[in-house]
């Protein structure tokens, strides 16, 4: 059955465990694109990959040291896959990635064992009881886990029809509220001009329509859209898109830029937010404590001023005023993710509730 959503599917999992591999594998794309990505073989940056014409596949990085690339890659997904290695089991960036898919609240996904071609059958085993002790309890507590080989192109057209199979369940996503997209990309093509990508977080734009751009405030009419490689007349909720702007150049546009409807949204220095905390007994928040908030595609840092602690469904929470040092573009209902300053990891997740004007 054709579907009606456009999905984004997160690929993410510890370093060297086959993520690009697999993409490859499942689309005939490399998204090793970078001359370093290729020269130290491993990702650096997010990829994209189009499995068909409704689904994008994004390959995140795998090293710590690029964790902050993973979650502008994992902003917008609407299914996650973990992927584990065989040959090496649940590692740490495994467990960081798992709990950062949770903390954004993705609902669909599934664990992919890949290099069973390098084990014996009992150590598999073992590998699956040390995912199924990381998975309980959680929306994968239950997992389907697909036993791959990408460079022996084993259980490939599982996966595939798992991610279908997914696809086919997520509510249908609507063109209500003002078009808004989080920039992961900016490049410029010669006989285009300057191109952004991401994925479109809310409403739909058309060619033609004037956009703003934040935090620069310029205003810049939209030349061309392109989706899944092909020009297309508009964009809308949930698609990857490539969107060419008039007027611009991309040295004044990075990731972490937010595209948006002429004076629709505003930066904010400050906001009031809900966040649940991975771990209280190591990873506790203090009043006034410095942290690293990412939202969409950028990295923020900020204080976090203690409003309201509590316990909801097991779940140490709290609710805080989060004053950053840099604004940041966001709206009612936007999820982020709160790491600490040093040592550099993932504490905790949360929900905005309120905007400030300061």
């Amino acid at each position: 059955m054709p579907l009606d959503n456009q999905i984004v599917v997160g690929m993410s999992g510890h370093i060297d465990h086959g993520k690009t591999a697999l993409v490859k594998a499942l689309t005939g794309k490399d998204t090793d694109i970078l001359d370093q990505e290729k020269a130290r073989g491993m990702t650096i940056d997010i990829g994209f990959a189009f499995l068909d014409s409704k689904i994008t596949i994004i390959d995140v990085p795998g090293h710590e040291k690029f964790v902050k690339n993973m979650m502008s890659g994992c902003s917008g997904i609407d299914i996650a896959i973990l992927v584990v290695a065989a040959d090496d089991g649940v590692m740490p960036q495994t467990r960081e990635h798992f709990e950062i898919i949770k903390l954004l609240n993705v609902k669909y996904g599934f664990i992919i064992l890949n290099k069973i071609d390098l084990v014996e059958s009992d150590w598999i085993e073992l590998v699956l009881k040390d995912i199924d002790e990381l998975t309980r309890g959680s929306f994968m507590s239950e997992p389907k886990v697909v036993q791959t080989s990408a460079v022996n192109n084993l259980g490939l057209d599982e996966v595939k029809n798992h991610i279908v199979d997914l696809s086919s369940k997520i509510p249908l996503k609507k063109e209500s509220g003002l078009f808004r997209m989080h920039i992961d990309r900016a490049f410029s093509k010669t006989g285009f001009g300057t191109i952004v990508t991401g994925t479109v977080s809310g409403g739909s734009l058309s060619v033609g329509e004037m956009v703003e751009i934040l935090p620069s405030g310029t205003q810049s009419k939209v030349r061309n859209i392109q989706t899944h490689g092909s020009d297309v007349n508009k964009a809308i909720i949930g698609e990857r898109a490539a969107i060419n702007l008039n007027n611009i150049s991309s040295s004044d546009l990075s990731r972490g830029y937010h595209l948006s409807v002429v004076d629709s949204y505003k930066e904010v220095g400050s906001f009031i937010a809900e966040i649940s905390l991975i771990d209280t007994k190591e990873n506790n928040i203090k009043s006034n404590q410095r942290v690293r908030v990412h939202l969409g595609t950028k990295e923020v840092m900020a204080r976090i001023g203690i409003i309201k602690s509590f316990i909801d469904n097991g779940i140490d929470k709290i609710i805080a005023h989060i004053k950053l040092e840099n604004k940041l573009v966001l709206g009612i209902g936007d999820r982020f993710i709160v790491r600490h300053y040093s040592p550099v990891v993932t504490i905790a997740g949360g929900i905005v509730f309120d905007k400030c004007s300061s």
